[in-house]
This record gives structure tokens, sequence and C-alpha cells, in this order.
């Protein structure tokens, strides 16, 4: 009889918590089924339908976009492709960045874009109600708190289920605390830049899950050794990475994002993959210097 190998499932990476949800740790991130520069429609529009229906075939049930990824398209695509939402899928999307160009970002977390934001992604993605809704960067020019004022009372009126943050210190943690509870940090954060390591420690000690963008970095000698690993566990160097992410704390929540069917399921192959204890301190102990937050 011929053997056959099982698909790959996130369920592997085990489960985590988001207030009173359940997801399984290993999600999708939707910002490169854009266009370039994360601007306009993909280039192929039918392999990024693909993309995301094969995610949620393979066990993802938590899917990370943003109003800004566009702007609106990842949003309209994610609706297009699964909605009728299969039960038990999360979608969590940003607001508080603006688009006027490809790879063009500008602050604005003001109440009233805000509110007009979150109005604007329940219309897109075809919810009464967002699950997770984070605040994608402070704004330097508007009051944090007026920022986060809003959004509790939107989640108040219903809009919202739970709240959470993006690329933020330690102490905007904290002070959003104060006013809601937050139910995850999303900051950069892989094996070789780990300038948010006592972030992550401080969401694991809380209870607060951490959903780490850029899983492979920016160094150049770290990839180096990333890809020497790859090749003794017949893995990819990306596959590794998020292994190491998915080991580093029981917290984390790695969205490796992809606009083709085939690289969606041979990073969901992650979910399985168990580092040996010497590759796994091996990539700990890198420490390139750090890079400040984009």
């Amino acid at each position: 009889m011929p053997t056959t190998t099982a698909p790959p499932n996130a369920a592997a990476a085990g489960q985590i918590h988001l207030g009173d949800l359940t997801v399984n740790r290993l999600g999708y991130g939707a910002m490169r089924i854009t266009g370039p520069g994360i601007w306009g429609p993909p280039k192929d529009h039918d392999a990024a339908i693909k993309t995301l229906r094969r995610a949620v075939e393979l066990g993802v049930n938590f899917i990370d976009t943003a109003d800004s990824y566009g702007p609106n398209v990842s949003e309209e695509l994610i609706a297009e492709a699964l909605h009728p939402y299969p039960k038990g899928l999360v979608i969590a999307t940003k607001g508080g960045w603006e688009r006027v160009g490809p790879g063009q970002w500008i602050h604005n977390a003001s109440p009233k874009h805000l509110e007009e934001a979150v109005e604007g992604s329940l219309k897109r993605l075809k919810l009464d109600r967002i699950d997770v809704y984070q605040l994608h960067i402070p704004d330097p020019a508007v009051s944090f708190i007026a920022s986060m004022e809003t959004l509790e009372k939107l989640r108040q009126q219903g809009k919202i289920r739970h709240l959470a943050l993006s690329n933020v210190a330690l102490e905007y943690v904290e002070r959003a605390r104060k006013i809601t509870p937050i139910v995850s940090v999303q900051n950069r954060y892989s094996f070789a830049d780990r300038e948010w390591d006592f972030l992550l420690d401080f969401c694991e000690k809380n209870g607060i899950a951490f959903i780490p963008w850029a899983p492979l970095g920016q160094n150049r000698e770290a990839h180096d050794l990333l890809e020497k690993f790859a090749k003794e566990l017949d893995a990819s160097p990306l596959q590794v990475a998020l292994a190491w992410l998915l080991r580093r704390s029981p917290v984390t929540l790695p969205i490796p994002g992809t606009s083709s069917p085939k690289h969606v399921e041979e990073n969901i192959v992650a979910a399985a993959l168990k580092l040996p204890d010497a590759i796994y301190k091996q990539l700990e102990a890198v420490t390139p210097p750090p890079a400040s937050l984009r």
C-alpha cells in the first residue's frame, strides 16, 4: 500500500488565548497579498484568494491585517475569499496609519479617524464586530490616552470584541491596560532581532499574546547561520525561524505572510518542527545591534 503524508496543520503549534478566544499558535499575516509597496491590488488576484483559503484549510484560524494594507485591499480580499467566515476564525485588523502612496505611511490615530477606521473595517470585512482591533502605532501628534479611550468606547459599543497594540514600547502597554484589557502586542521580533525581549517577557508574565513580525530579521550573518541549520534539518530558513519563535515563549503567535498557496503550506510545516536544543540555543545567542521600530 502506498503511504500518504498528511498535510501540515497550524494546530500542531498548539493554541493560545486572546481574551475569551482561542486560536492555533501559527497564524497568517495578510499584508503581502496587496500590490507592490503594500499598495493597490495584487498582481495575481486569484493567487491571493487561493492563498487565504489554503491557509484556513491548513488550520490557520488567526488572520492579521490592517486598513492601511492596500489601503483597504487586504481586508476586502479576506472578505471575498472567506466570507461567510468559518466558525472559530479570528480576524485581527488595525487602524492608526494612513497611506498616501506605495511604501508611504503617515500617522493618524485621532479619535475621529479611528472611529471612521473601525466603521470602514467592519464594512469591508463584512463583520458586525471585530474580534481583535489593534492600534497600529501610537501617533506622536495625538494623545495616546485619547486614542485608547476612543477604541475603548467603540469596544463598549459592541463594535470591537478585544483591543490590542502594535509597534509599541512597554510604557504604552502599561498605560493602555489602565484603560482597557489588552489581549496582544505586535512588534518586530525574531531570533536575529531581539530588541523587544523584555516586552515579550512582560507579555508572557501577564498572559498577553505577543505577535512577532519580520521573523527573519535583517542580519546577514544571522541569515547564514539560519541557512546552515535549515540544511541540517531538511527545512527552509523561514521554517527554522518560525520554529524558534514558537519555542521562545508560549505566548508567541507568529504570522508569516505570503501571496503564494505553496509558501503557505511550507510555512505551516513549521508548526510541527522541533528544534534540537543546540540549534535553539545558538539562534538565541544571536545579538545584532538593535534597530528602531519602523
